[in-house]
């Protein structure tokens, strides 16, 4: 059900909506037999999150309206089955788009983006999924439908007040709750870095945060609600872009880099090694030409510009690259002027999971360790020790690339997964780069989102006590409890 997942479960059943009402029915049938429920999203998620014995419900068929769109915010309504390219076309006569953008962009849902809080390469300049949800309109388990979105104290107050007694004002208490007993426990235990994607978002149930429900519930992976509807925030599409790419002696390299190119505040930057390059060749992802515009080096760094003329986004290239040679990276550098030549390229780091998974004459690789993140600043020592961890491995050979502005390492490994003792290697491996992971003040997952491969590791990150005080663990069965 996980698009290239390690993960085959067959379902109870699966439900195809055609309206968000006729949803909502479905999980009314559910609790009456006591089945799980999972929203599908489609083309977001690796990591098993809707691989389970439970009913599927997806949305991808039907419940895929643009409800309605605000240009003056600018905002829009969304029903969770959208899919982002088709949504993004509709948006362009608004001149805006959604601002996250995985590279599954022509598959992937909104509903699924926010199962997993997804990113992608324009995350650098409009973050993740969770900034651009302004609203939700959700249903919990037990049948409570509600909207969600950013409560101050008045706004809490009101709720309490007009539905004490009811289930909306148990959840708010037991979340508010929740909230002020472990202020400093949430404040400390969480990692600042750009691309946490892993664990939930109790963080954003404190009070500097506005006690955000929704971008609490945001990455929750259809654990605790069904998302029925969401509001989202909008950006301008860039009317130009240019590009710029750096190349570096290794990729490490390119990472000690990544500091000091971000300063320049890119659109995206995003980086790849020699062996996705390869690969790329070999399986023909790219045409040779245009693989000839890389500099030379065995690792890159592929910065994208915006700006309202062409002229504007050629000018922030420029101050990038005098002030890179001046550095003490100072690198090899292609500067291409072609917008249609430019595509041409971006698309080759965008084809880096189709091209890594299966490399030909060698084994398959395999998702599970694959997208976790450490602060940008530490980006460069961190691919270093992980290569290292790799090659005690045996697979120091894998490629690594990612989006390496916001300190996101992608990767695909080749364990024998089909094998008792390669999936133990396995185990220890992935245990090993937990750690590590965690010793950098990172996330296991930067994009993905946690799923069967990696929830199990969390405490690594996080420690017990915030894993105890996950919802799922304080409630009952499916959402039934007061937090969720």
């Amino acid at each position: 059900m996980t698009r290239r997942s390690n993960y085959r479960q067959v379902p109870t059943g699966v439900v195809i909506p055609r309206t968000v009402d006729a949803a909502v029915e479905a999980v009314a049938v559910c609790r009456r037999h006591d089945v799980a429920v999972f929203s599908r999203g489609g083309g977001t998620s690796l990591a098993g999150q809707c691989c389970n014995t439970g009913v599927v419900l997806d949305w991808s068929k039907y419940c895929r309206r643009l409800v309605r769109v605000d240009p003056e915010r600018p905002r829009a309504v969304v029903e969770p089955g959208a899919c982002l390219d088709d949504l993004n076309a509709e948006l362009s006569g608004y001149h805006l788009m959604v601002g996250p953008k995985p590279s599954t962009h022509d598959t992937c849902t909104i509903g699924g983006m926010i199962g997993n809080n997804s990113c992608g390469a324009s995350a650098q300049t409009y973050g993740k999924m969770a900034d651009s949800v302004a609203r939700m309109e959700v249903l919990t388990y037990d049948g409570t439908r509600m909207w969600v979105g950013p409560t101050d104290q008045e706004d809490y107050e009101r709720i309490l007040a007009e539905t004490e007694g009811g289930r909306r004002a148990e959840i708010y208490r037991a979340l508010r709750e929740l909230a002020d007993e472990n202020l400093a426990l949430i404040r400390t235990r969480y990692p600042h870095i750009p691309r946490r994607v892993s664990g939930y978002n109790l963080d954003s149930l404190l009070p500097e945060n506005g006690f955000d429900l929704a971008r609490a519930l945001v990455g929750s992976e259809s654990t605790l609600v069904t998302v029925l509807q969401a509001e989202i925030d909008l950006v301008p599409v860039p009317k130009y872009q240019s590009l710029v790419v750096l190349g570096f002696e290794d990729i490490a390299a390119a990472g000690d880099a990544v500091p000091a190119v971000a300063e320049h505040g890119p659109l995206a930057l995003e980086g790849l090694d020699h062996t996705l390059i390869d690969l790329a060749r070999a399986e023909h992802v790219a045409k040779q030409r245009v693989l000839r515009e890389l500099p030379e080096g065995s690792g890159w760094l592929m910065v994208r510009f915006g700006g309202d003329t062409r002229e504007q986004a050629d000018e922030r290239a420029d101050r990038l690259l005098q002030d890179i040679h001046r550095s003490e990276h100072d690198p090899r550098v292609a500067y291409l002027d072609d917008p249609q030549e430019e595509e041409r390229l971006w698309k080759v780091r965008e084809a880096g999971l189709g091209a890594t998974a299966y490399p030909p004459g060698d084994p398959d690789t395999h998702e599970g360790w694959e997208d976790a993140a450490v602060p940008p600043q530490r980006l460069g020592d961190h691919l270093r020790d992980f290569r290292a961890l790799l090659e005690e491995f045996g697979h120091g050979s894998a490629s690594l690339y990612g989006h390496f502005g916001q300190g996101c390492v992608h990767t695909r490994i080749g364990f024998d997964l089909e094998d008792p003792e390669g999936t133990a290697t396995y185990r220890r491996f992935v245990e090993r780069a937990a750690r590590l992971v965690a010793s950098y003040g990172g996330s296991l997952s930067g994009e993905h989102g946690d799923g069967q491969s990696r929830a199990e590791l969390l405490p690594i990150m996080f420690g017990e006590e915030i894993v105890r005080l996950s919802p799922t663990r304080r409630s009952t069965r499916r959402g039934a409890g007061p937090a969720c």
